[in-house]
């Protein structure tokens, strides 16, 4: 089994940046998707603990592996919820983002809060700006959201459409607080904070922090050496025979795939690293990713030996540039089979 190595202290220093950037807005955190891959609760747990109180899943059947929840923290389902999800959901310390007309008909006979979403041009999720009023009519709102679709691109001019789109929207919906920024659209500026911001892809590795910085990688991997062999000048490694050896050449294969979450894309692009810290030796991919296993050149590392373990870097952006796919893709795809280990 490969491990997955996570940095408790990047992870909140990310959290934290955020925090501080949005202050006196509450800064929130997305743990949809198993916490971008990383483990929900694990990351929830350790946020909750620097002081974060807003946590955001996608689904219902996110929430309970979540429990018990830290004093004081809440949890968001932002796919709001289906005659199929009441009865779970009314046994559960979540509420739901509404974001049709009938989900909001549905909760309103539960009596209970809820937060909603407002579309303001995404074309996505959430109620139309001239439905929401009576759809949310003697509804408790909590959290007011709305959803940017470009904030990645601070001048493009569907940020302030939004922006405006939103805080006339939220002039006729009463509501406790309101939040429209997520991770890049913190960076556009205290005008998009509203209340509340929520943070994802930023906490986890992913894009840049508020002040351009890029985020700092939370995840590493580690893998185990299964056999090392001498290639001959002239001889291929893996799949498709893609990597052909230039000279003679020691490879070690280890136990990481695509099915642990290792991108395909990868395939004699990525690199691992072998050697104590003060010394680190790089090692390129040698050949094709295939499903188990992945073989990196070590001709350049001297001592290893099969049961060793090789470090596989993952920064998320530099991953995706290497990988022709995005971060987000590649920290959600990080499977069940690591055994992730928080330092």
């Amino acid at each position: 089994m490969a491990q997955l190595l996570l940095d408790s202290g990047a992870l909140v220093a990310n959290w934290r940046d955020f925090a501080a950037a949005v202050g006196p807005a509450a800064c929130g955190a997305a743990i949809k998707a198993d916490g971008y891959g990383l483990g929900a609760r694990a990351v929830l747990l350790r946020l909750a603990a620097a002081g974060c109180q807003q946590f955001y899943v996608a689904h219902w059947h996110e929430v309970p592996p979540l429990l018990p929840l830290p004093d004081g923290v809440t949890i968001s389902v932002l796919h709001g919820v289906t005659a199929a999800e009441l009865p779970a959901a009314l046994l559960l310390p979540a509420q739901p983002v509404l974001m049709t007309a009938g989900q909001a008909a549905l909760w309103r006979q539960t009596g209970r809060p809820a937060q909603a979403m407002i579309d303001t041009g995404m074309n996505r999720l959430g109620l139309a700006p001239d439905e929401a009023a009576d759809a949310l009519a003697s509804i408790e709102i909590s959290v007011l959201h709305s959803h940017l679709a470009c904030a990645d691109q601070p001048g493009h001019a569907m940020n302030a459409a939004q922006l405006a789109g939103f805080v006339a929207a939220a002039s006729t919906i009463p509501a406790q607080s309101r939040a429209l920024a997520n991770s890049a659209g913190v960076a556009l500026g205290r005008a998009y904070h509203f209340d509340l911001v929520r943070p994802g892809i930023g906490l986890f590795g992913g894009g840049l922090l508020p002040d351009g910085r890029p985020s700092r990688s939370v995840a590493s991997m580690a893998a185990r050496i299964l056999q090392i062999r001498d290639v001959p000048v002239g001889a291929s490694v893996g799949y498709a025979a893609t990597f052909v050896a230039a000279r003679p050449s020691r490879i070690a294969t280890v136990a990481l795939g695509y099915a642990d979450g290792y991108a395909r894309g990868l395939s004699n692009a990525g690199w691992a690293l072998a050697g104590l810290r003060d010394n680190r030796v790089s090692c390129s991919a040698a050949g094709r990713v295939s499903m188990d296993l992945s073989s990196f050149d070590i001709t350049d590392a001297s001592g290893l030996s099969e049961g060793d373990w090789l470090e596989v870097p993952f920064d998320p952006e530099a991953m995706a540039a290497a990988s022709g796919r995005t971060s987000y893709e590649l920290l959600v795809a990080l499977g069940q089979r690591f055994d992730r280990m928080w330092a």
